[in-house]
């Protein structure tokens, strides 16, 4: 979870110490819809969200209205399943890229055996003594192996190459998307030292399927009377896809999220959800139950 908020911004108390209302609109920013069919959020529509969302807003003093002279706040709402790419093992360009290397390294290691027997032979009948030279030059078929294997070898880091690209790119929309796209760029410097694993950490969350909720809320008076766009606060929070379904998930996340709504995280937190708890008591008797 990330949040940011503008410096301008800062949220009004009432005389008690608690929050001043302020009133605010909803609007579709639009859903990501992952990888392949998801019934979990097929299912929901857009006020679905939004109204699952103003449960907690309402808990942070945020509250829905239609009139545009109280409306202090338009909330964009983005939503949906991140997309990403396939494991390292599974690539078939990587596959593809070690089977012609090792091809490559054992015809290099056959043409050292040939030139060590021919060079052994050379000695043996006498020729070229005199000069004490080796037999260095290859054979035609030799050559045109050679020109074969680099070629599928040249091909096959071309496409892992393209591959690699995509991934980065890729990486890269998931990592803004979600609000960790700060905290990797924090890493950057910690690329070949120990605590390079923080880095990894990062590459590994957004690299599996993550559910998400974007919340921007802009001016609204602004954008409604001067047809200008500012942005006053953002938070961004999202959970592994594992176990439940997004419908199964918005409630607790959003409720995790809603403490930093209109203000600063200060970087990406990481937030338990809370679980669900199944107690047992005692054990009653309920009488016998005769059969009618």
């Amino acid at each position: 979870m990330a949040s940011l908020k503008s410096d301008d911004y800062v949220r009004a108390k009432l005389a008690d110490g608690t929050l001043k209302p302020e009133y605010y609109a909803f609007a579709e920013g639009g859903r990501w819809t992952g990888q392949g069919r998801d019934p979990t959020m097929d299912s929901l529509k857009f006020m679905d969200v939004a109204r699952t969302i103003s449960g907690s807003l309402k808990e942070q003093a945020y509250y829905p209205t239609r009139d545009p002279k109280d409306t202090r706040l338009l909330i964009v709402v983005y939503w949906g399943k991140t997309r990403t790419p396939g494991s390292m093992e599974d690539s078939v360009a990587a596959q593809n890229l070690q089977v012609t290397d090792a091809k490559a390294a054992a015809e290099k290691d056959l043409d050292k055996q040939k030139l060590m027997a021919a060079n052994v032979e050379h000695s043996l009948t006498g020729a070229g003594m005199g000069c004490g030279r080796v037999q260095t030059v290859a054979d035609n078929d030799q050559i045109t192996t050679r020109l074969d294997s680099q070629s599928a070898s040249n091909g096959a880091f071309a496409v892992l190459a393209a591959e690699n690209n995509a991934r980065d790119q890729l990486d890269a929309q998931n990592a803004m998307m979600l609000g960790f796209d700060r905290a990797i760029s924090e890493t950057q410097g910690l690329v070949g030292t120990p605590l390079e694993h923080r880095r990894t950490d990062l590459f590994q969350e957004i690299e599996q399927q993550r559910y998400f909720v974007v919340l921007m809320a802009y001016d609204f008076q602004l954008m409604w009377k001067g047809k200008k766009h500012k942005l006053l606060w953002e938070t961004r929070f999202s959970v592994p896809q594992r176990g439940k379904g997004f419908d199964g998930y918005l409630v607790a996340m959003t409720q995790q999220a809603s403490k930093y709504f209109g203000r600063n995280s200060r970087g990406l937190e990481h937030v338990d959800l809370p679980e669900g708890r199944v107690e047992v008591g005692d054990i009653k008797s309920l009488g016998v139950v005769m059969d009618k």
